[in-house]
Formats: C-alpha cells, structure tokens, sequence
C-alpha cells in the first residue's frame, strides 16, 4: 500500500520558518518527482515547489521562490520543504504529491489535488500577522 505522510506543519508568526517532511512507503520514491501542493480555503489549488526523481531539479512558484527550499533524501524515501519568511498567505494545508511520468512542469502547473496518483493526507500550515 502506498503511503505519504506529511508532517511539520503547525502555527508561526510572520517572518517565521518550518519545515515540511514527506515520508514514502510502498512506493520507489526514487522513481517520482514529488511536487508540494497547497490547498487554502476559498482559494485555487496550488503547486508550489517540484523536485525531479534524482534531486538534480528543483522548481518553484513565483508566490515562493527565494523563501521555501526543497530537497530530498532517497536513502530515507523522504522529501522536505523549508519554509522561511513566512506569510499570512502561506496559510493552507500542504501535500505532497506524485504522479507517475510526470515531469515537474506538469506536477507544478496542475491545480487540482484529485489529479495526482499519489497524496498524503495534508498538514496545516497557519501563519499569523
């Protein structure tokens, strides 16, 4: 059975730094891009930050670059995101997701968390002005 488990998430003030992890079970995550994807109420879906199966490529959104940092760990089927400079918009429930032959251009411009294989099941993120 194949199973992402996010966790980090929690309450920070703004300017304030976290970090995500994703851990994979039942899957090669050697294999897969994995692809952050953020979730706000009343608010479009979102993917935010990409990295490719071997960590040598990574992508951002505009609404994050320069503060949230990727990276992954093969050896520990583990994928994390560093957030830094929080913002009160950075508020969601965060994901990590894959999908299967998807290079990260695909996994970053997709909106809609239905159309990844492969999710966890969320940890919030909430940041306060």
């Amino acid at each position: 059975q194949v199973q992402l488990v996010e966790s980090g998430g929690g309450s920070v003030q703004s300017g304030g730094s976290l970090t995500l992890a994703c851990k994979a079970s039942g899957l090669a995550l050697e294999y897969y891009g994995i692809n952050w994807f953020r979730l706000a109420p009343n608010k479009e879906g979102e993917g935010i930050s990409c990295i490719s199966a071997s960590g040598s490529a990574s992508e951002y959104s505009d609404s994050v670059k320069g503060r949230f940092t990727i990276s992954r760990d093969n050896a520990k089927s583990t994928v994390y995101l560093q957030l830094n400079s929080l913002r009160p918009e950075d508020t969601a429930v965060y994901y990590c997701t894959a999908r299967h032959g998807s290079a990260c251009s695909q996994l970053l411009a997709n909106k809609r968390l239905d159309w990844f294989d492969h999710r966890g099941q969320g940890t919030q993120v909430t940041v306060s002005s």
